[in-house]
């Protein structure tokens, strides 16, 4: 199964390094372009590989590391059929940092609708950058990654990969059960550990 990133800021540089760490080999991708990349790739190591956009949408789970705003800018990129989607973003209207007004939809809810067919997975959204770059192990436990999909073999696929990167998964159900990890909601910004 092939995995590729979204976005090269503080979110998709902290999965790179996660993914550089247990040596998977993960795609990469941004709006500049692969030459932009490089400096990163060089310091994580060769399980990271820069490339452009259309190369990066082929994979088989693509995680979403980019601004909320984007995402609509994808929609006709490619294929989206059955594809996993990982939506690690946020919709914050800035500079006030509160949720998006998306006429009572869950955010997740309106990526689905952007990538038409995509598996859509809510992961990697509730801790800051600097939380989620840090080692996922801490004494005996494993920093919590909320998830929630309304597909649930994709929600199996997606624990997998999170389980890869020794974080604890934690499956919440589908979107309407996964609200409460959605900005704004109680779940944001809670740094939790598993006990082995």
């Amino acid at each position: 199964m092939t995995l590729s990133i979204l976005g090269s800021g503080n979110i998709g540089s902290a999965l790179a390094g996660h993914f550089a760490q247990k040596n998977i080999p993960v795609s990469i991708a941004n709006n500049r372009g692969p030459a932009s990349l490089e400096p990163l790739c060089k310091k994580l190591g060769s399980s990271i590989t820069a490339v452009e956009l259309a190369g990066a949408l082929e994979a088989d789970i693509v995680i979403l590391a980019l601004p909320f705003s984007a995402v609509a800018q994808l929609g006709d990129k490619t294929d989206w059929a059955a594809r996993i989607v990982i939506d690690a973003t946020n919709a914050i209207d800035f500079p006030a940092f509160t949720p998006t007004d998306l006429g009572g939809k869950l955010s997740s809810e309106v990526v689905a609708e952007y990538l038409l067919g995509a598996r859509v997975v809510k992961a990697f959204n509730t801790l800051p950058a600097a939380v989620l770059a840090a080692t996922p192990e801490e004494g005996a436990g494993r920093r919590v990654i909320f998830l929630s999909g309304n597909d649930a073999e994709a929600r199996i696929a997606v624990s997998a990969v999170i389980k890869s990167l020794g974080f604890a998964p934690i499956d919440l159900g589908n979107l309407a059960a996964g609200r409460s990890q959605q900005f704004g909601e109680p779940l944001v910004m809670r740094n939790l550990l598993l006990q082995s």
